[in-house]
């Protein structure tokens, strides 16, 4: 009786014929754009243009929310995160407003998940130069610094929007003049 084998490799070898009519069938036939239009502007698809450009678009600028949300707008306008996109935090604005209508809730972080969000920068110092570091917190010595403890979540002393807005309240308060 003949031994089978090389049957595996056999059908491994089907397999991968199979594979690439598959996909000479898909980009031939159901992506017939692809071969059209590509090498029209060098080695570049040149649909791919209007492709980019009837997409949605789903990311904003903060503009958008300041007819809803004046106050915090105003907050964040004034603090020290106001380069910050409110999407970075909230999620894209195309999913809470479409056509100036509310069509879904952003979801709003509470408290571990504050502190995972705050993490995302203030886990490290931030290198804006070989020499230099951008101004920022580091956690978590900054809790460490502050004695208290490191189950402590931001907002517990911090106003999201803007994070001196508290600490510069009560130094008012106390009379006590900002250190730079």
């Amino acid at each position: 009786m003949k031994s089978n084998y090389n049957s595996h490799v056999w059908r491994v070898v089907f397999g991968l014929v199979v594979l690439l009519i598959g996909v000479i069938l898909w980009f031939g036939v159901v992506k017939n754009r692809v071969i059209t239009s590509f090498g029209q502007y060098g080695h570049y698809r040149a649909d791919a243009i209007d492709d980019e450009a009837q997409r949605e678009i789903r990311f904003m600028t903060n503009a958008p929310c300041l007819s809803c949300h004046a106050y915090e707008t105003r907050l964040h306008d004034n603090g020290r995160h106001k380069t910050i996109s409110c999407e970075f935090c909230h999620g894209v604005l195309a999913d809470h407003v479409k056509d100036n209508k509310k069509i879904g809730a952003l979801p709003v972080k509470k408290r571990e998940e504050i502190k995972v969000l705050c993490l995302r920068c203030h886990n490290k110092a931030i290198q804006a130069r070989p020499k230099d570091v951008i101004k920022t917190v580091v956690m978590p010595d900054h809790l460490r610094d502050q004695k208290v403890k490191e189950t402590h979540i931001c907002n517990q002393c911090h106003l999201v929007h803007a994070p001196f807005y508290y600490i510069d309240h009560a130094n008012r308060i106390l009379g006590i003049q900002e250190k730079n």
